[in-house]
């Protein structure tokens, strides 16, 4: 006491202010959760524009977390799947008729108009993945590959070669491009081919005949009028004939490579002609033939490789939509945290600006009480100026992150969303079980759940069967055939004949019914077995499929051996950058709550009289940018622990995503 008594009064405002930046200092030594009661900090923000709790729990108002979960558990009308089937009818024109598909629904879905309250959406995370499958229009373009695969594999089993099917991941979605794995190494981008087309051998062979049946019918009706030069020839100096002809052929291949053709000829001629014994003269024939392969073409295994080829580029299908929903659930994601990071900034500059306001309020009423420079007033309104500059800055970035946020979620634009705000739900993920495990049980589930590994497995599987299908083509041709024919002649007798009696005279039936009976009870049968054999006596074009196939194969060896190397680097590279941005974090929060005591015992000093407002001013501007690196170091784990999710192929399985409900376009409950 004596002491204080012998102190100025200068010294013992800075007394005062050393005793209580000594408690401060002792404070600081409490436990986190004491500090926390006392200082909130952004790890223990509550949701977004959330009501405080009351005392009475019976008659607190729902906070925006739980309106969402009623909402969510409200009714609503839900959206179409989609749904393409493969054109099927039992009405035998029905293959000669134009098929069509249905017609788009551009319609947004009504789990979107749920999640608007009071003029804002309020999206949570799973929310945001759950409009988005719904919604995105990279999943709807992709889903049409389905039934895209499935009239391929329609085709083929006609025999006719497979289209194929784009099974590249569709990212016309804006945002959200973040990701820390490398890709395989690609060429230089110039083509040798003809015309810059480089084709393949995959499925080259011999050819294959259509499975499907043809029926070729032809008919003609002639009339010829020949002047003769001797009347002896055929009678009559002018020969007129008049033919009436039907053509008809049925044709089909098999599997094994066995052909069948069945043709009849039906033919009926007249002419006033009098050296025919019988007139009109009918006649018909019919001939069936069967042909084998014996060397190249024969074989299940080379007639359908079409078919074998289109099924595999379906289930392959299959593997690309699965990553092309972890492609934009991913994506969906990382424009999520991208938008939680706008939102907070939005928040910090609005606090800076507030507290800039205030501090100028107050040191003009210092100014007024001439207890302050003037120059102390010019520095508080350059600070408002500069914290306005920045709240515009940070606006406009909430805006945009806004922007692609509602483009991700969106099929169409609609002006009355456009215009509204979007307030994010889950300012921090849950924490992710793969930021624990070691980077070899990293690799062994990527290896087992990355789609691309099955992909690259069956992509190996169909060249490996391609290798023995072009073996058929480097062998002779050698056709095995057989052929039954049988005739049928017919005809009144010529009333015209002037020859004998003898000569006009005939044994022929009459009529068609007994053309036709004679065409094919055995009565004119014709047999012939042969074979045609044909020899390429340098065989260079099949000789040299051949072999590119052998050295396309061993390139796509290379190829898979460069995606194991990709998974393995990609796996390591997020799982390197997870921990990176782990530490981030953890010194971002040290910088922000050794920000927060100094504000706080400066403020306090300023109170006493120790700091001036600057020095406030100045403290609480190291506060602001302390939180926005804080708040951007969280939002960078955030999308480390996205990115080593799908690293691994666990994000379907991390964000509870269907892949069935992916497929249909319409999720069934959010988790």
């Amino acid at each position: 006491m004596n002491q204080l008594k012998s102190i100025s009064a200068g010294g013992i405002k800075s007394a005062v202010a050393i005793l209580l930046l000594q408690a401060n200092l002792a404070l600081a030594t409490l436990p986190a959760a004491a500090q926390q009661s006392q200082t909130p900090t952004p790890s223990t923000q509550a949701a977004p524009d959330a009501p405080a709790p009351t005392a009475s729990a019976a008659t607190a108002p729902p906070s925006l977390a739980q309106q969402a979960q009623q909402a969510q558990q409200q009714a609503f009308s839900p959206s179409v799947p989609f749904n393409v089937p493969m054109p099927r009818s039992r009405n035998p024109l029905a293959p000669y008729r134009p098929s069509t598909a249905p017609e788009l629904n551009l319609s947004n879905s009504p789990r979107l108009q749920n999640l608007i309250r009071e003029g804002k959406i309020y999206l949570s995370l799973r929310d945001a993945i759950a409009v988005a499958i719904e919604n995105n229009l990279d999943l709807a373009y992709f889903r049409y590959n389905f039934p895209i695969a499935q009239t391929d594999i329609l085709r083929t089993k006609s025999g006719a070669q497979a289209n194929g099917v784009n099974t590249a991941i569709v990212q016309s979605t804006q945002g959200g491009f973040a990701s820390s794995g490398g890709g395989g190494g690609g060429g230089s981008g110039f083509s040798a081919g003809n015309g810059g087309i480089v084709t393949s051998t995959l499925g080259a062979g011999t050819a294959v005949s259509s499975f499907d049946p043809y029926l070729t019918f032809q008919g003609s009706v002639d009339h010829t009028t020949v002047q003769e030069a001797n009347q002896f020839s055929y009678g009559v100096p002018v020969l007129k004939t008049n033919t009436i002809a039907v053509n008809s052929s049925y044709s089909q291949s098999f599997p094994i490579g066995t052909g069948v053709q069945i043709n009849y000829l039906g033919e009926r001629q007249a002419s006033n002609g009098p050296y025919n014994a019988i007139n009109p003269d009918l006649y018909s024939r019919f001939q069936a033939i069967i042909q084998q392969p014996v060397l190249a073409g024969f074989g299940i295994a080379t007639n359908e490789r079409f078919i074998r080829i289109a099924k595999r580029n379906a289930q392959i299908t299959d593997l690309a939509f699965k990553a092309q929903v972890i492609a934009t659930v991913t994506q969906v994601e990382n424009i999520y945290w991208d938008l939680v990071n706008a939102y907070e900034s939005e928040q910090i500059s609005e606090r800076s600006l507030g507290f800039a306001n205030k501090n100028l309020s107050d040191d003009q009423k210092q100014l007024e009480l001439q207890a302050i420079p003037a120059m102390q007033v010019m520095t508080d309104q350059s600070a408002v100026a500069t914290a306005e500059g920045s709240l515009t800055v940070a606006r406009a970035s909430l805006r945009l992150n806004e922007l692609l946020m509602k483009n991700a979620l969106t099929k169409v634009d609609d002006p009355i969303i456009d215009e509204m705000p979007v307030i994010p739900l889950n300012l921090h993920g849950e924490p992710d079980p793969n930021a624990d495990k070691a980077i070899d049980a990293l690799i062994a589930t990527a290896e087992k759940k990355r789609p691309e590994v099955a992909i690259y497995k069956m992509q190996a599987e169909v060249q490996k069967q391609s290798l023995k299908d072009i073996n058929s083509e480097l062998l002779p041709t050698l056709n095995m055939y057989g052929l039954y024919a049988g005739a049928g002649t017919a005809g009144p007798k010529n009333p015209n004949c002037d020859l004998g009696a003898q000569e006009c005279s005939t044994n022929l039936p009459t009529g068609f019914p007994s053309m036709f009976e004679n065409t094919f009870n055995y009565s004119s049968p014709e047999y012939q077995v042969g074979m045609t054999l044909s020899i390429n006596l340098r065989n260079r074009q099949a000789k040299a499929d051949q072999f590119r196939a052998v050295l396309q194969y061993r390139q796509s060896q290379i190829s898979s051996e460069q995606q194991q190397k990709t998974i393995l680097f990609d796996v390591r590279n997020s799982k390197f950058a997870l921990e990176q941005a782990q530490a981030q974090v953890g010194s971002a929060q040290k910088a922000r709550d050794l920000a927060q005591k100094t504000f706080d015992i400066v403020k306090q000093e300023q109170v006493l009289g120790a700091k001036s407002g600057l020095d406030t001013l100045n403290a609480e501007s190291a506060l602001a940018l302390a939180d926005e690196a804080l708040d951007a170091a969280q939002t960078n784990y955030e999308k480390k622990k996205v990115d080593i999710d799908r690293a691994i192929g666990e994000t379907l399985e991390q964000t509870g995503v269907s892949i069935d409900d992916a497929k249909t376009g319409v999720v069934a409950r959010v988790p």
